[in-house]
């Protein structure tokens, strides 16, 4: 496979690499795509998951989908133009996660996966380095004892990728060992940083392992300067859901006290990057109820200054080329980019002028000179391209698609809109009417998105897009307990305060009808996680509503929801994040007998996120209460059925669903 020719930045026009998108209403709605095709496009896993780009700007690394749930690794030389496969991972019971480069031939990649131990599945991670030739693999763990306290779940995370010359700095997690009774062999447990040589994995301590250490932050220059502690309750066994911050002034100073955030709460400081010129940690901060991004001197006075604030959206992030800040992200009804440093927000504007139809440009990776940049360019209708950028030539040159089933494909385009609630609340949503169609007496579906504590961003969505190619409007509801809208739209988040949730929800659906987009008659709602929750509970509510319901692993029972933590350390957080709200009334499958539309559930039997005992309850209560349920089981996948036949099977089974449900025509 050969990657494709340059193209120069400043061509108005390139051919053969965008998709159009058209919104001309015709006389009557267009058919729509067949639906095994339609399955088939969208359910596939993306063909690039996430993609880094060398050190010397000469090759690239990519994990892509390979069959079934498995993914595969693969480096391209972008000299030559080939692409070879370099090692794979099934998902049985791990699979390839992240890569990037420790040297310009050598790759240090992160795993998932899940196990079994003493009847209980848990989640672990790995890492591992390897030769871009596939050779010298090598795993970068700490050494675990022979009889460890605890079981070795977390390998660690590259915090410093230095000056890729083969070490990194990675915070390990080192396990303690037993002797007999309670004396101890190890001396450290706990999360440390440790300078790692990733092909040997000989290693030197630089900050040694401490309990309920979680996180530390480089300036990215090798040096540690921040350190992330999470607060345990009396017991000292419960997490609170609090973290305390500390900081260094220099390098080989001591550690001081530097901030707090709550998580459950939403309050305090989040540190996100250290600014080793100007001696200063970038943090997010509540300003007038939304995150805004201050820098925090770091030299003992803890001065803040306020760098971007947003009067309408939070700060979300920051924005760094090989550990250096360059700018900051805000989502208001599209992701903006704020760059700080004059040189790429000028390189970002002549890229996105180069790609008109791609207007959300990312920058992904740099080589270390960064006189190279990884791109990634992506609209609604086009889930994205890489590009290589060089900043000497200004040339663009096309790597690859992100999804390559849908080339030549017409997707839907997505707009913005607002609708009213019941209370007469304003309510920011994505709409997505089928291409061609005249935007009038449509099937249609709400889409609400998980979390809760969550939102939707405007892009490709792949649901939506398969929902909108067989010919239903969408619309995906920014309902009161997203995240990204300040805590005053947060509330008290989607399950204490479900009422207000779940009625913004419906007034979506209430909202398409009166403006006539859908046919009140072929109204239907469709939910994930949270969403699938959402999905269900609508009926709660507004039982005439929705003429069909499909739910993908939802929460369909919080008193379940609180007691699935139960001998975990984040069991005290998880019942107060459920909240003393009644339980009966918040639960759908507790409700079963209100629902009066059929219910499609879809759950993976491996999910650690929501229990599939929680569909099997619903489906359980809507049986027996005499209402229509199926449950489609997916077995060993987890969440985000990482599978894309199975993903193909459930949009095909949920279409057909929603069509004999709504009292239309098959196919």
């Amino acid at each position: 496979m050969s990657l494709f020719p340059q193209q120069k930045l400043l061509a108005r026009t390139l051919v053969g690499i965008l998709l159009a998108s058209s919104t001309t209403a015709l006389a009557a709605e267009p058919a729509p795509m067949p639906r095994a095709e339609a399955a088939k496009i969208f359910g596939a896993r993306p063909g690039v998951a996430q993609m880094s780009l060398a050190p010397d700007g000469k090759h690239i690394a990519y994990i892509g989908a390979a069959a079934g749930q498995a993914s595969v690794l693969m480096v391209g030389d972008l000299a030559k133009g080939d692409l070879g496969p370099i090692t794979f991972s099934d998902n049985k019971p791990q699979n390839l996660y992240s890569c990037g480069w420790s040297d310009a031939d050598r790759l240090v990649c992160t795993t998932y996966g899940q196990a079994m131990v003493n009847n209980l599945r848990l989640s672990f991670t790995r890492l591992f380095a390897v030769d871009i030739d596939g050779k010298n693999m090598r795993g970068l763990a700490a050494p675990v004892p022979s009889n460890p306290m605890r079981l070795d779940q977390y390998d660690g995370e590259v915090i410093d990728w230095l000056d890729a010359k083969g070490k990194v700095l990675i915070s390990r997690d080192h396990i303690q060992g037993q002797t007999t009774g309670t004396m101890f062999a190890g001396a450290v447990d706990g999360i440390g940083v440790d300078l790692v040589d990733t092909r040997t994995n000989t290693a030197r301590a630089v900050e040694r392992a401490r309990p309920n250490t979680v996180s530390f932050i480089t300036d990215g220059k090798g040096n540690v300067r921040i350190m992330g502690i999470r607060r345990m309750d009396a017991s000292g066994y419960q997490v609170t859901g609090e973290q305390a911050f500390q900081y260094r002034r220099r390098p080989d100073g001591p550690w001081e006290p530097l901030a707090t955030y709550d998580g459950l709460a939403d309050r305090g400081t989040w540190p996100l990057a250290v600014d080793p010129v100007s001696n200063t940690v970038y943090a997010l901060k509540k300003k007038d109820g939304r995150d805004a991004l201050y820098r925090i001197a770091l030299d003992g006075s803890l001065k803040e200054e306020l760098v971007l604030d947003n009067p309408h959206v939070d700060i979300d992030n920051v924005l760094t080329i090989n550990g250096r800040v360059i700018g900051a992200t805000y989502i208001d009804d599209r992701r903006h980019a704020v760059y700080f440093d004059p040189t790429y927000k000028q390189l970002v504007e002549q890229i996105g002028r180069a790609l008109p139809k791609l207007p959300q440009i990312d920058i992904v990776d740099a080589t270390l000179d960064e006189g190279k940049l990884l791109v990634r360019a992506s609209s609604d209708i086009d889930e994205g391209r890489f590009f290589l950028f060089d900043k000497k030539t200004h040339a663009l040159q096309t790597l690859m698609p992100v999804r390559p089933e849908g080339e030549g494909k017409n997707f839907a385009a997505v707009r913005s809109i607002t609708y009213k609630t019941f209370d007469g609340i304003d309510v920011p949503a994505y709409l997505t009417l089928p291409p061609g169609s005249s935007g009038k007496n449509l099937p249609a579906i709400v889409m609400p998105h998980g979390g809760p504590g969550s939102r939707d961003v405007w892009g490709f969505d792949w649901l939506a897009q398969f929902f909108a190619s067989r010919g239903y409007a969408v619309i995906q509801p920014e309902f009161r307990g997203s995240t990204g809208f300040g805590e005053n739209w947060f509330v008290n988040n989607g399950f204490k305060s479900w009422r207000t949730a779940i009625g913004d929800v419906n007034a979506a659906g209430k909202w398409l009808v009166a403006q006539g987009i859908a046919d009140p008659a072929r109204l239907g709602i469709f939910g994930w996680s949270y969403g699938g929750y959402a999905a269900l509970q609508s009926s709660v509510l507004d039982p005439s509503l929705f003429k069909a319901i499909v739910a993908v692993a939802p929460v369909t029972d919080l008193y379940m929801l609180r007691h699935q933590s139960e001998g975990f350390t984040n069991e005290t957080v998880t019942k107060k994040f459920v909240g003393n709200v009644d339980l009966d009334a918040a639960s759908p499958d507790r409700n079963a007998a209100v629902f009066k539309a059929p219910v499609l559930l879809f759950h993976g039997t491996t999910d650690l996120n929501v229990d599939f005992a929680q569909s099997e309850a619903m489906d359980s209560a809507l049986r027996r209460a005499g209402k229509q349920s199926q449950l489609v089981r997916y077995p060993g996948l987890d969440h985000q059925l990482p599978d894309s036949s199975a993903r193909a099977d459930m949009l095909a089974k949920a279409d057909a669903f929603l069509r004999k449900s709504m009292g239309m025509p098959d196919e």
